[in-house]
């Protein structure tokens, strides 16, 4: 495979079979513009072509895994139906394309991780965090519907209450508790972590790929019947783009200060 056209997606095969993916784009801790947010929809069904490619291992730059989309790529979709139409295609992909690859993925979230990076990090098969990793859906902080992956994969994972609490809230969750509630596969010092993820995927990579790979597909048909609610969650959420609640949710987060959102005051 040829993944040399990709640009804030780094490629490395450090071992047989692995292949490591990192999002590049630490300046930004490792936000998703309009580039990379196509690029994470579309490596799936590359690594998928790959042959040599046993199962990808992604994993963020820098000190952040990926802190959610970039306020150039929001401000493009605000009120533009073309702009959203297409984020909404490719939220869709993500999502569907790393639920429809068989080969297993593994996250190592190194860090903050928001929106589709979080994503990516939640909806791998084996998701491992650092002690110090927060993660937020944050959907809600700007004003739309969570949408992305939550509701096709926070239910399963840690339970209804947690996952309405929550996505709710968008209150920000460290490594340890993210454990402790089901939503990552395992918590492990930050300075292990690399450490440990390889260890998992040498594991995997030299395994029995067909019993691997029927065992993930049979397993994801749990995340398929989901798919319904999780249409209906991501078209929501494309629609609070054209609402005034998320002009003044995006500029209290530039702004640092808490958003005082329209459709909560009073007539």
């Amino acid at each position: 495979m040829n993944y040399s056209d990709y640009q804030f997606l780094k490629f490395e095969r450090r071992d047989p079979g692995i292949m490591l993916i990192t999002i590049n784009r630490p300046e930004a801790f490792n936000a998703t513009n309009t580039r990379l947010h196509w690029e994470l929809s579309q490596v799936w069904k590359d690594i998928g072509e790959d042959d040599e490619t046993n199962l990808a291992l992604i994993t963020g730059a820098g000190k952040a895994f990926s802190a959610g989309g970039d306020f150039e790529m929001i401000d493009s979709m605000m009120g533009n139906p073309a702009n959203i139409a297409r984020a909404w295609r490719e939220a869709g992909d993500i999502v569907y394309n790393m639920i429809n690859l068989d080969k297993p993925i593994i996250s190592a979230i190194n860090g903050v991780a928001v929106g589709a990076g979080l994503a990516v990090a939640l909806l791998a098969d084996i998701s491992i965090a650092a002690d110090t990793m927060r993660i937020s859906d944050g959907h809600t902080r700007i004003g739309v519907a969570a949408g992305d992956h939550s509701v096709i994969i926070w239910p399963l994972l840690c339970g209804m209450a947690k996952a309405k609490y929550y996505l709710l809230t968008a209150d920000f969750i460290d490594g340890k508790e993210a454990e402790r509630i089901g939503l990552v596969s395992m918590c492990v010092p930050a300075a292990e972590l690399m450490d440990r993820a390889f260890e998992v995927a040498r594991k995997l990579a030299s395994g029995p790929q067909h019993a691997l790979r029927w065992t993930k597909r049979s397993l994801n048909n749990w995340l398929r019947t989901a798919g319904p609610s999780f249409d209906a969650s991501l078209a929501l959420e494309m629609l609070g783009f054209f609402s005034s609640d998320v002009t003044e949710g995006i500029e209290a987060v530039r702004n640092k200060r808490q958003p005082s959102f329209p459709s909560a005051r009073k007539a």
